[in-house]
């Protein structure tokens, strides 16, 4: 197992550490919650990064990695929701999100294809990341809730926006490949082009 992948797996276990710290109360367990998260996030980052650098790019990775972003997120934000902090239709639409352009990479695997995460898909999480962190700062500082809020309508735009991108994407691709005719069913049709102009040659 490389690096990277490892960066990820480290992600997915950060999940119970920090639903457990946003949910106890305490003196500054909300501090320790977004220290976490933070660094969470932050593996997500450098198993990109490194991935890349180190062309250790791998389909595992490619598949693993959303998951685990959104295994972290996913957690967070159904957190915030149960401490009353966030709305929870709102909420809804953001996972609803995350779960159909699962099921869309899952589908586009089995079509023989892997869709990589997209500028708008990558811009969505940075906005996930701040919103969640300043949310959770509310809790002591009051003053953050327009900011709050303000956020998680952007992080809920961006939601709508880049799942439309991935179905947009997945469609396109599935139609070129529905076009494109099959190496198979080209070789036949070569041979009986062949086989015809035999016939012709062979009338003359």
């Amino acid at each position: 197992m490389n690096l990277p992948t490892s960066l990820t797996l480290l992600r997915i276990f950060f999940v119970p550490i920090l639903v457990v710290l946003l949910l106890t109360t305490g003196h500054n367990w909300d501090l320790w919650a977004v220290a976490v998260f933070l660094v969470a996030a932050t593996t997500d980052l450098l198993d990109g990064y490194l991935a890349r650098k180190r062309s250790e790019v791998t389909t595992l990775g490619i598949l693993l990695d959303p998951i685990a972003d959104k295994l972290l997120t996913s957690a967070a934000f159904i957190s915030l929701v149960y401490l009353h902090l966030i709305a929870a239709w709102m909420v809804v639409i953001i996972v609803g999100r995350e779960f159909a352009v699962s099921g869309l990479r899952a589908i586009a695997s089995g079509e023989g294809f892997t869709m990589e995460a997209s500028e708008l898909g990558k811009t969505k999480m940075v906005s996930q990341v701040v919103a969640i962190t300043v949310i959770v700062l509310e809790r002591r500082h009051p003053f953050l809730h327009p900011i709050s809020t303000f956020l998680l309508w952007v992080v809920v735009l961006f939601a709508l926006a880049s799942a439309a991108q991935y179905f947009v994407s997945f469609w396109r691709r599935l139609d070129v490949r529905v076009k494109r005719p099959a190496p198979g069913h080209l070789a036949v049709h070569e041979a009986a082009d062949t086989e015809r102009e035999e016939n012709d040659v062979a009338a003359h």
